[in-house]
């Protein structure tokens, strides 16, 4: 029986792994190009009679899905109002086909950062993962519709 060495191995499995790829950008042919990237809504379109919308509530490029800035309008302090937000956040990544786990970068905006303690409190909360997101909270001089917090997302799908 022929001894290899380890080094021999893995020569000739990165050769084969080579090979495969090869093959398969032959098979292809000299002229393939990567599958064309288009920006589209994963969620239902809005009501045209609405009139034209501003923003989407989000966008995916390729496995990629950007949701725009949810904040909370109704009545409560910083905890309900992060609460609220995050639940929302929550079933808008899970109705695109993602999840708070799959979130690679957070942007946190309050309307007084006397609050960042309390929705930090609430934040920590959620389950993110073993690898939380990158996250940027800031204090903005006024949140839309009276809402404490608004928080958007960059996840992965």
């Amino acid at each position: 029986m022929e001894k290899k060495s380890r080094r021999g191995l893995l020569t000739k499995g990165a050769t084969v792994a080579a090979a495969a790829a090869g093959a398969t950008l032959l098979a292809k042919g000299a002229e393939a190009q990567p599958a064309k990237l288009e920006k589209r809504s994963p969620y239902p379109p809005r009501d045209p009679a609405a009139g034209k919308p501003m923003f989407s509530r989000g966008v995916a490029y390729g496995n990629m899905i950007f949701i725009s800035g949810i904040g909370y309008h109704k009545e409560g302090d910083i905890k309900v109002h992060t609460k609220g937000v995050l639940d929302e956040l929550s079933q808008a990544l899970v109705d695109a086909g993602s999840s708070l786990q799959k979130c690679l970068k957070v942007s946190v905006f309050l309307a007084d950062l006397k609050d960042y303690a309390a929705m930090n409190e609430v934040y920590r909360s959620y389950d993110w993962g073993m690898v939380p997101p990158v996250r940027t909270t800031t204090a903005a001089a006024g949140v839309p519709g009276n809402s404490l917090v608004e928080i958007d997302v960059i996840a992965y799908i």
